[in-house]
C-alpha cells in the first residue's frame, strides 16, 4: 500500500492544528482534537482527503453504538498493525481531521462518524468498509426527522459501490439504505426499538413485525418483497457464527444484548477488513470501557457504575442493563443542545420497573424526569445535583445513567474526587 503525499497547503494546515493542539493542552484548556482540526480544516477545506492519503478505513455509524462499535473495531483491526481513531467520540469533521493527524503513521482507519456527515467524509476518504448500525429518532432540534438521515446514508452507500457495507439486518432503515448495494454483509444484531421503523422508506407501506423477522406490507416498485435479509453473522448468548463455518464463544467485558450487536458487526468489519475471526472475536472481548462508560467507581461509601444514554432506543437498552439487585439508581437528565433541548421523548421510554431501588432524579432537567417517573408510579426523590444526590444515599451500590452532558459533567466530578482520595 502506498500512502499519497501532501501537498504544501496540507502540510501547513497540519503544522498550525499540531500548534493549536498543544497550545490547548499546555494552557489546560483542553485536549486539543477538535480544536486542531477546526484549524486544519479552516486553513485547508481539502485536508480531510490528503490525511486519508489512500488507507484503507471504516466508517461507523448509526444513532446508537457508533463509539463502542468503533473500540471494538480498532482493536480488532490493530491485530493487522497500526490503526489511526477517534475512540474519543469526536465524530465530526473536526474530530475525524485530528485521529487523522495523530495517526499518521497508521495503516488502517478506523472512524465513528456523525450520521449528518458520512456522506461528505466518506466523499473524502473512499472507504473499504462503512458500517450501518441502526437508526432511531435522536435530537430532533439538530438531526431532523429519521427518514431524512435514512435518505442521506442511502446516497452515500450509492456513491461507493466498491465498499463492503456491514448492515444491520434487523433494522428495516438500515436495510433500506443498502438494500441494492452490490457489496452487503447483513448482521442480524438485534432491534429492540422498533417505534421509528413503522413505515417503509423503500414502498410507502407499513413495516410489520412477526416471529420471523419484519417485512413491508407493500410491494417493491419492481414487484418484489422488501423483508429481513438472512444474515450472514448471527449472534446470541451463546456465541457469533459467521460465513465459513465461523463458529466462537463471545465473551465480553461490557453489558447487555445491544453490545453482542455490536461486538457482531465490529467482527464482520475486521474480516472484511483482512482479519482473522479468531483475533477479532479475541481482540472485542477486551474491550471493558468506552470514554466512561460502563465503567465502576469506589466513592467512599458508594459503589457506582456509570451508564451513558442519549435517545429513546439508547435509554431503553441502557435501562434494560441497569443491575436491579443494586441499591438504588440515580437518573441524570439535562438539555443542553448536544443533548438535544427537546425532552419530549422522555414519553417514549418505559421506566416503570425498578423494583425495590431507590431512585433519584437528577440533572438540570430533573423536574421533567421527575414528572415523567411520576406518572409511571416510580416512587423516587428529586435531587438536581448528581453528585449529591449519590451522596444522601445509604452506602451500597449505586447505579448512574445519565444523558450526554449530564454524564460527562458528573463523570469529571467524580474522577476529581477519586484523585483527591488516591492522594
Amino acid at each position: 500500500m502506498t500512502k499519497r503525499s501532501m501537498g504544501p497547503r496540507s502540510r501547513l494546515a497540519a503544522a498550525a492544528a499540531r500548534a493549536a493542539t498543544w497550545a490547548s493542552r499546555a494552557t489546560g484548556r483542553g485536549a486539543g482534537g477538535m480544536i486542531g482540526g477546526l484549524v486544519a480544516q479552516k486553513l485547508d477545506p481539502s485536508i480531510l482527503g490528503a490525511l486519508g492519503g489512500g488507507r484503507p478505513a471504516a466508517i461507523v455509524t448509526g444513532t446508537n453504538g457508533k463509539s463502542t462499535t468503533t473500540r471494538m473495531l480498532a482493536a480488532a483491526v490493530r491485530e493487522l498493525g497500526p490503526v489511526a481513531t477517534n475512540d474519543g467520540g469526536d465524530n465530526m469533521d473536526a474530530g475525524v481531521i485530528s485521529a487523522l493527524l495523530a495517526g499518521r503513521d497508521a495503516e488502517r482507519l478506523v472512524l465513528e462518524v456523525d450520521e449528518l456527515h458520512v456522506a461528505h467524509i466518506a466523499a473524502d476518504l473512499d472507504p473499504a468498509v462503512l458500517v450501518l448500525l441502526n437508526l432511531s429518532r435522536d435530537q430532533l432540534d439538530r438531526v431532523g426527522e429519521i427518514n431524512s438521515i435514512e435518505r442521506s446514508l442511502r446516497a452515500a452507500v450509492a456513491a461507493h459501490p466498491g465498499a463492503t457495507v456491514i448492515a444491520n439486518c434487523d433494522d428495516p432503515l438500515v436495510t433500506a439504505a443498502c438494500w441494492d448495494h452490490p457489496r452487503v454483509v447483513w448482521v442480524a444484531a438485534g432491534g429492540g426499538w422498533t417505534n421509528d421503523a413503522t413505515s417503509c422508506p423503500r414502498t410507502g407501506g407499513a413495516i410489520v413485525h412477526g416471529p420471523d423477522g419484519w417485512r413491508a406490507s407493500e410491494p417493491l416498485p419492481d414487484g418484489g418483497e422488501f423483508r429481513r435479509p438472512e444474515p450472514d453473522w448471527t449472534v446470541d448468548a451463546t456465541g457469533l457464527r459467521g460465513p465459513d463455518g465461523v463458529s466462537r464463544p463471545l465473551r465480553l467485558r461490557l453489558p447487555g444484548a445491544a453490545n453482542r450487536g455490536n461486538a457482531a458487526q465490529a467482527v464482520a468489519a475486521a474480516v472484511a477488513l483482512g482479519a482473522d475471526p479468531a483475533a477479532a472475536v479475541a481482540a472485542v472481548g477486551r474491550v471493558d470501557s468506552v470514554a466512561g462508560r460502563y465503567s465502576t467507581l469506589d466513592l467512599g461509601a458508594h459503589r457506582v457504575r456509570m451508564l451513558l444514554a442519549k435517545n429513546p432506543a439508547g435509554w431503553q437498552e441502557a435501562l434494560s442493563m441497569v443491575d436491579r439487585d443494586a441499591d438504588a439508581v440515580v437518573i441524570a437528565v439535562n438539555g443542553h443542545v448536544a443533548d438535544g433541548e427537546d425532552l419530549s421523548w422522555l414519553w417514549d421510554v418505559r421506566f416503570e420497573d425498578f423494583g425495590d431501588m431507590r431512585v433519584r432524579a437528577s440533572g438540570e432537567r430533573a423536574t421533567d424526569l421527575a414528572v415523567r417517573l411520576l406518572y409511571a408510579g416510580i416512587d423516587h426523590e428529586l435531587v438536581a445535583d448528581p453528585a449529591a444526590a449519590i451522596d444522601q444515599l445509604p452506602p451500597g451500590r449505586v447505579e448512574v445513567l445519565a444523558n450526554y452532558t449530564a454524564f460527562r459533567d458528573l463523570r469529571r466530578v467524580l474522577d476529581r474526587r477519586a484523585e483527591e482520595a488516591a492522594r
